[in-house]
């Protein structure tokens, strides 16, 4: 079981960890929501390899019987790697490729509030929020925790899934 989730679990925090790479071009850029959307995408689809994972798992190592239990315990072991992996990327993204991403971040808050013709009551509630987001996010415990929330849930729903649907009981054979 560890290894099949470790190798799978690798992968899938890989692929996420490069789609999250993948979304450099839009850190210096008034709009963000490209990156967001690439952002989030790219955790959707690692969050597939959960599904590999656990079907590799019940082919290769159980014989191909899987428990709801035991498929659910591999696939949120992949999750764990995975979210691992999305953590320390967002984390050297953040801190060292590019320090001042929490300042563009809040301006383009404030930019999106304005454009959308907001009042100037919630373009100051946006800008407040914008900068307690920006406080929370630079320091790193706090980064780490709120990178791996964004991540882990949508691991933790595909492991499920994945052992829902991949379960198979022991044929009995009777006759």
């Amino acid at each position: 079981m560890r290894k099949i989730s470790l190798i799978f679990g690798l992968l899938s925090g890989v692929l996420s960890a490069g789609l999250l790479i993948a979304t450099i071009p839009y850190v210096n850029s008034v709009n963000y929501r490209r990156g967001d959307v690439l952002g989030y995408t790219s955790i959707a689809l690692s969050a597939l390899l959960m599904f590999l994972g656990v079907r590799s798992y019940r082919e290769n190592s159980s014989g191909g019987r899987l428990s709801f239990g035991r498929g659910l315990a591999v696939g949120l072991l992949i999750a764990l790697i995975s979210s691992a992996c999305h953590v320390i990327t967002f984390q050297v993204l953040y801190f060292k490729v590019f320090p001042n991403l929490g300042d563009n971040y809040t301006a383009c808050m404030i930019q999106r509030a304005k454009d959308s013709g907001a009042s100037d009551q919630k373009i100051r509630q946006t800008a407040e929020l914008a900068e307690r987001l920006k406080r929370l996010y630079d320091k790193p415990a706090t980064n780490a925790a709120v990178a791996f929330a964004e991540a882990f849930p949508v691991g933790a729903f595909a492991a499920v899934l994945s052992a829902a649907i991949l379960r198979r009981r022991e044929i009995s054979s009777e006759n």
